[in-house]
């Protein structure tokens, strides 16, 4: 009974930590640049001075799924996609570098361009501000410029700076709390010329609402059956304890 229940009761717990995930994952379906996590469950036996029969169960996170998302067009100035492999440089909460894909921007009440969720974009040559009472426009490589609007007659085009695009090898790359990627080694990644914007697009999440509700189903099976063999395991104890009071 011993073997039941040490790896029924580890197996539900897992259980309970991937539905965590894949309800996470179901609640940012609809985030801009949102990349699902994933998990994998895996045996271990038990390492003690009898036999290995014991195995606990551990959720082995596999990290998440750079598939791109669906490109949708919204026509406005300051949303733009990431075409392919790449992602956007931002300046996280800590002051650290962090990467997303989240290309809906907006400009702050200093000026500075930043994404939607506030994280300050990260420039070649520092962050990017904007001066007020200009149009902004972001090329296919990230160059920022402004037309001045003040004026009756709008002037030529300024050029601001240029958005950092990195793309990084995916198998160096975290997951941190506030859903940003960083680099495993804590170093930041070097610009990359190759990686393209669409401007006036939004890249969606790639998360499939179908497929995680199926799991979330397949999930609440597999943690009623660890309940069940709980279940059996009490219910086996207790037909033995009676045998040996009868003895």
């Amino acid at each position: 009974m011993d073997r039941l229940v040490y790896t029924a009761m580890t197996g539900a717990r897992h259980i309970l930590e991937q539905q965590a995930t894949t309800s996470n994952n179901l609640a940012n379906a609809t985030t801009t640049g949102f990349r699902a996590q994933l998990d994998s469950f895996r045996a271990v036996p038990v390492q003690s001075e009898g036999l290995p029969t014991r195995t606990f169960v551990v959720d082995s996170t596999v990290g998440a799924d750079f598939r791109a998302g669906p490109i949708q067009t919204t026509g406005r100035s300051l949303d733009v996609a990431l075409r392919g492999e790449g992602w956007m440089a931002v300046q996280s909460s800590d002051g650290s570098e962090a990467y997303t894909r989240n290309g809906s921007l907006k400009v702050s009440e200093n000026g500075l361009l930043q994404t939607t969720s506030g994280q300050t974009l990260v420039g070649e040559n520092g962050p990017i501000a904007i001066p007020p009472q200009s149009e902004v426009a972001v090329a296919a490589d990230g160059t920022v410029s402004v037309i001045d609007t003040s004026q009756t007659k709008p002037g030529p085009a300024n050029v601001l700076g240029r958005i950092k695009l990195v793309n990084p090898d995916t198998r160096g790359l975290e997951r941190g709390t506030d859903g940003l990627f960083r680099q495993k080694s804590g170093l930041p990644a070097d610009p990359d010329v190759n990686v393209r914007l669409v401007d006036g697009a939004l890249e969606g999440s790639n998360v499939n609402p179908v497929d995680a509700m199926v799991n979330m189903i397949s999930l609440g099976r597999q943690f009623e059956t660890q309940m069940s063999l709980l279940k059996n395991a009490e219910n086996n104890a207790a037909k033995a304890t009676q045998i040996l009071a009868l003895t």
